[in-house]
C-alpha cells in the first residue's frame, strides 16, 4: 500500500486502512503492508512537543491497533500498520504492528529512530510465524538501509520482509542522494500527472530505491514488500513507488501513481531455497565478522547521524614525502 496519511487524524487514516483491507480481501490477499506511521502521519511529528506526542501515542493494545486487529480477524489476513507507541514506562517508539487473522499482534520498534528527540529507538529484531507457515520479518524505513539489519532478519528465518517507509523526496545531505520534490508538482497532479510521475520515477524516487532495495532482497534471499507514503508529508512530498520484489531482487509489481493505491503480487516461495542469496549465505564465514560488532569511536545516535553536517571519517593511507 501507499497512501497519504492525514496529520494527527486517526479516524480518517483508519477509515482509509479499512477501505483498502476490504478491497484486498476481495482480491484474496493474505498479507497487506501499510506505510510507516500511517495511523498518525509522519514528518510533521518533528514539530510537536514531547507532551503532544504523548497525547497522540497509544500502547500496542490501544484503540487504533485494536481496530486493525479486528479488521485482520474479520478479513482473514495479516495487516501491518505504523503507529506512535507509548510503553508502560512512558517511552515513545516509532512502531509497526502486524495483526494476524488468528488475533495475534506482533510489534516492531524502529531500530534507528530520528524523527523526534522524544522518540526512542528499538533494540530487537522482529521475525514471527504466520498461520500460512511463512515467517515474516519487519524493518522500518532506515532500518533497511543498514545491511546488517536485513541480514540478521534473514538469518532469523524470515522469508518475507515487510519494509514500511516514509521516503522519497527528502532533503538529503548527501550530494547525490534524494532531493525535495516541489510541492507545486504534487498540487498540480490532477492537471499535470505526467510531471509528478516523472519525478516519482526519477532520482528522488524510484531511481534512488533501485540503488539498494533490490540488493536487500537478492543478497538475503528474501521477498520484500515495500510500502510507502505518497504525497504531501508536512513540507516534503513522498514518492510512493510501492513495490513487491522476489528473492532475486526482481520487481514483480510496482507503481508510480501519484495517489493512494495498492499493488498486489503472488510470492513464489519455492524460489527461496535455490535463490542466489540463500545459497551464498550458506558460504558465510562468521569467524571473520567480528569487526561488525566492534566500536570504532565514531558511532553516532540516529538523530545525529541523520541531521549532522559533519562528514564521515574516511581512512587515508599515509603519504611518503620522500617519494
Amino acid at each position: 500500500m501507499q497512501f497519504e496519511a492525514r496529520p494527527d487524524a486517526k479516524e480518517h487514516n483508519l477509515a482509509r486502512i479499512a477501505h483498502f483491507v476490504r478491497e484486498a480481501a476481495a482480491d484474496s490477499v493474505q498479507v497487506i503492508a501499510f506505510p510507516e506511521m500511517c495511523l498518525l502521519g509522519y514528518w510533521h511529528l518533528r514539530n510537536h512537543s514531547a507532551k503532544k506526542l504523548h497525547e497522540l501515542a497509544e500502547p500496542i493494545s490501544g484503540p487504533s491497533t485494536t481496530a486493525v486487529r479486528r479488521l485482520a480477524m474479520e478479513n482473514g489476513m495479516a495487516v501491518g500498520v505504523g503507529f506512535l507507541e507509548v510503553d508502560e514506562n512512558g517511552r515513545l517508539f516509532n512502531s509497526y504492528a502486524v495483526c494476524l487473522p488468528d488475533g495475534h499482534v506482533h510489534r516492531h520498534r524502529k531500530l534507528h529512530a530520528f524523527e523526534h528527540e522524544a522518540i526512542s529507538s528499538g533494540a530487537e529484531y522482529t521475525v514471527f510465524d504466520t498461520p500460512w507457515g511463512v515467517r515474516l520479518g519487519v524493518l522500518i524505513c532506515w532500518d533497511n538501509n543498514l545491511v546488517e539489519n536485513v541480514r540478521a532478519t534473514a538469518l532469523m528465518g524470515a522469508s518475507v520482509l515487510l519494509a514500511p517507509h516514509q521516503t522519497g523526496g527528502t532533503a538529503s545531505r548527501s550530494p547525490h542522494s534524494m532531493k525535495p520534490i516541489p510541492l507545486e508538482y504534487w498540487q498540480a497532479r490532477y492537471r499535470d500527472r505526467k510531471t509528478i510521475e516523472e519525478r516519482f520515477r526519477g532520482p528522488s524516487g524510484r531511481e534512488w530505491l533501485l540503488r539498494w532495495l533490490p540488493a536487500r532482497a537478492h543478497d538475503n534471499g528474501l521477498c520484500v514488500v515495500f510500502s510507502n507514503g505518497v504525497g504531501r508529508d508536512d513540507d516534503e512530498v513522498r514518492t510512493g513507488n510501492a513495490m513487491i520484489l522476489d528473492p532475486y531482487g526482481r520487481i514483480l509489481v510496482e507503481t508510480a501513481s501519484p495517489e493512494d493505491t495498492m499493488v498486489v503480487a503472488d510470492l513464489d516461495l519455492d524460489l527461496l531455497p535455490m535463490s542466489t542469496g540463500r545459497r551464498w549465505m550458506m558460504g558465510r564465514r562468521p569467524e571473520l565478522y567480528g569487526i561488525l560488532t566492534e566500536r570504532f569511536g565514531d558511532e553516532r545516535d540516529p538523530r545525529t547521524a541523520r541531521f549532522s553536517d559533519e562528514p564521515a571519517r574516511i581512512y587515508v593511507s599515509p603519504v611518503d614525502d620522500a617519494q
